[in-house]
């Protein structure tokens, strides 16, 4: 068993910060953004899709999200899924275009966002010590098989738990840029 590929390690640490900030892009804050509608979910043709396969979705206004969807015949579920996801929007068909006007947000749905955005960041920092642990069991089977000397151990496993605390460092960042945000009135 060879050391474990610290490139791999970084992609995948790299991978949590990327879907971490996907989640964080997805939280209303008191702007409308295109993001904001990507974890809706719509029931089309069968399956589940993403709302963004079904419609294109623009920003025309500050505190307004369009979406026009491409089949006429798909906007009813379209609203169906904005209206049941968690987002609490409200949207107004018209035609094959939606229009969704942002609420202003008040402090009490502002703390609960902030409660969600740590709850992304908690997974988050979870994957990369996952994506750690996974990179140190690699290190010790190495190292018990002699295809590692401890020297050699000694100094990935520092490599790998720098590369740990830059991640989580990144996230926290992100987090209180986040947090910082939505609290912004």
């Amino acid at each position: 068993m060879a050391a474990p590929d610290l490139n791999e390690l970084k992609r995948r640490m790299d991978g949590a910060i990327t879907s971490f900030k996907g989640d964080l892009a997805g939280l209303r804050t008191g702007r409308a953004s295109a993001n904001l509608l990507d974890p809706i979910v719509v029931q089309a043709y069968g399956s589940s899709m993403p709302l963004t396969q079904v419609a294109n979705v623009s920003v025309p206004e500050p505190r307004m999200v369009s979406v026009s969807v491409w089949d006429k015949s798909m906007v009813g579920a379209v609203e169906r899924a904005i209206r049941e996801s968690s987002l609490g929007l409200n949207p107004i068909t018209d035609g094959t275009t939606l229009r969704i006007p942002l609420p202003e947000l008040n402090e009490q749905r502002r703390k609960e966002l902030v409660k969600v955005a740590h709850t992304y960041g908690e997974n988050a920092r979870v994957a990369a010590r996952h994506v750690r642990r996974d990179g140190m069991d690699t290190l010790k089977k190495s190292e018990k098989d002699g295809d590692t000397s401890q020297d050699d151990s000694r100094v990935i496993a520092e490599k790998i738990q720098k590369m740990t605390d830059e991640t989580i460092v990144e996230i926290d960042k992100a987090l209180s840029v986040k947090e910082a945000e939505i609290m912004q009135v």
